[in-house]
């Protein structure tokens, strides 16, 4: 039986220690880690389905030529940097089951309109304006998850969302080649336009679950499957945390001055910054560029075999968010070391161009493990700002903002769609983010340390003063009872 306590410990977290609690957070689980992990799988989806289409017709029938595919991306990565803080700060204003659900709205329309595209400007303008919309589902639901659960619950249930956008991932590319294989063609459309129109068909759907059923965040809550009780201790087993600031709202110009006054909006966004980079193997589809680079492979197979790389990130996402939650400490910053070493194990195996084409294949899926850091970076920041909710949702926005403003001209300049299959610049630029990613999470774990030691001490001193306090109110209040009983006596004595 202990044993099996253990096990769910490890898998699921603390144990709750209630009833009432333990159906909450099943509720919780189920409801908002549902529609959170469909709305980025469908997110996700749409970005992977981009990479796809290029190595499956659409570089052809659009006559796209040089760095055009790299241009796509860094423009949906403009709009995604223009659309992160205002999307995150709209949550304080306007319901999360409104707001997320409009956003996935907009870019399924999007999705729709890319099948009918006749030219790469006309997809330019498309992912601009897609990038606005999807920024809201990542740093938002980072920002929704650490409004509902504890640090020993969030760093897993990050992971599993983390999770659910690699899986968009995994089944793009087998839906591409599935739909390529049977589509192709069918009433005059090519295979790659019907995947956009099968996404789209998968977007909507999901939009009118998240605005029936998603709650909220725990004070303003009104889902109809949570029971007064249910609502009250949303909020009070968080309020038990230590430092936990759990209101939500009333923004204010005071929030500049305690973003930017304090270490944690810089040492956070400077990580994510560095450390988001190292997902450029995944993120630029560079095992599929280079597979349709090198030749020798049929489309579906050059759409099939970078899943293994997505796989092992989803693995390796899920087991390093589920270890660190079950440590005593919380302790994120090992996950980064593991993802920075295998980012340079897998660069210099694919810099060594006579190795074996079995080795390139294993740097490549090795690879998948750069993505491990995400959820658990997130989660870590999550905890860095429990005690100021503003802050919170302005530092997780920052973060993704300050990555993708590297990505819209990073792979521009090191993963360039004519360096395939070498891509020599890039994987030299790995491994210098890797090596920025130890020295960046060595500096943050610093800072945060030092920020508990003070907060240590002032609780020390705090404590102190009001022993010493204590004491002389006690003194002084005998004193006066000693001299009120001893001018009582001479007024007897008299």
């Amino acid at each position: 039986m202990a044993l099996l306590h253990k096990i769910r410990h490890f898998v699921w977290g603390e144990v709750p220690a209630t009833k009432t609690e333990r159906k909450l957070l099943l509720k919780i689980d189920w409801f908002i880690l549902s529609y959170c992990c469909l709305m980025y799988f469908s997110n996700y989806l749409d970005r992977s389905n981009v990479s796809n289409a290029y190595v499956s017709g659409m570089r052809e029938e659009l006559n796209m030529r040089g760095t055009q595919f790299n241009q796509i991306n860094t423009i949906f990565t403009c709009g995604y940097i223009v659309g992160m803080v205002p999307n995150n700060l709209m949550l304080q204003v306007v319901p999360p089951r409104i707001w997320f659900p409009a956003m996935q709205i907009v870019w399924g329309v999007l999705t729709f309109c890319t099948s009918a595209v006749t030219n790469v400007q006309q997809i330019y303008a498309i992912r601009f304006f897609q990038g606005i919309a999807e920024s809201s589902t990542f740093v938002g639901t980072h920002y929704v998850l650490g409004s509902w659960y504890k640090p020993g619950e969030l760093g897993k249930r990050s992971g599993i969302f983390t999770s659910s956008g690699l899986i968009g991932t995994l089944f793009s590319g087998v839906l591409q080649a599935a739909v390529y294989t049977h589509l192709n063609g069918v009433s005059g459309r090519s295979g790659w336009r019907w995947l956009f129109i099968i996404d789209g068909v998968i977007t909507m759907p999901i939009a009118l679950y998240g605005f029936l059923m998603f709650p909220d965040v725990p004070t303003t809550t009104k889902a109809f499957y949570l029971s007064e009780e249910e609502r009250l201790l949303s909020c009070e087993r968080l309020e038990s945390e230590q430092d936990k600031d759990i209101e939500h709202g009333h923004l204010s110009w005071d929030l500049v001055r305690r973003v930017l006054g304090h270490w944690r909006w810089y040492g956070c966004s400077l990580l994510f910054a560095v450390s988001g980079e190292a997902e450029s193997f995944g993120s630029n589809n560079l095992m599929g560029q280079w597979l349709k680079a090198v030749g020798g492979f049929t489309v579906p197979q050059i759409d099939y075999y970078p899943s293994g790389m997505t796989a092992f990130a989803i693995v390796s996402t899920l087991v390093c968010a589920t270890w660190t939650d079950a440590t005593k400490s919380r302790a994120r910053w090992p996950v980064l070391v593991y993802m920075a070493i295998s980012g340079i194990i897998a660069s210099v195996c694919i810099l060594v161009w006579s190795s074996p084409i079995g080795l390139k294949f294993f740097a490549y899926y090795i690879a998948g493990a750069t993505y491990a850091g995400q959820a658990t970076t997130f989660a870590w920041a999550n905890q860095i700002c429990a005690d100021d909710h503003q802050e919170r949702a302005v530092v997780l926005a920052s973060m993704n903002m300050w990555n993708n403003v590297l990505n819209a001209w990073w792979p521009l300049v090191f993963y360039p769609a004519t360096d395939a299959p070498r891509f020599t610049k890039g994987m030299w630029a790995m491994i210098g983010t890797c090596i920025a990613t130890l020295l960046v999470t060595w500096l943050v774990w610093h800072l945060e340390r030092r920020e508990h030691r003070e907060k240590a001490r002032h609780a020390l001193k705090k404590d102190r003063n009001a022993e010493t306090k204590g004491p002389s109110r006690a003194g002084s209040e005998k004193s006066v009872r000693s001299h009120a009983g001893s001018s009582r006596r001479s007024h007897e004595s008299v």
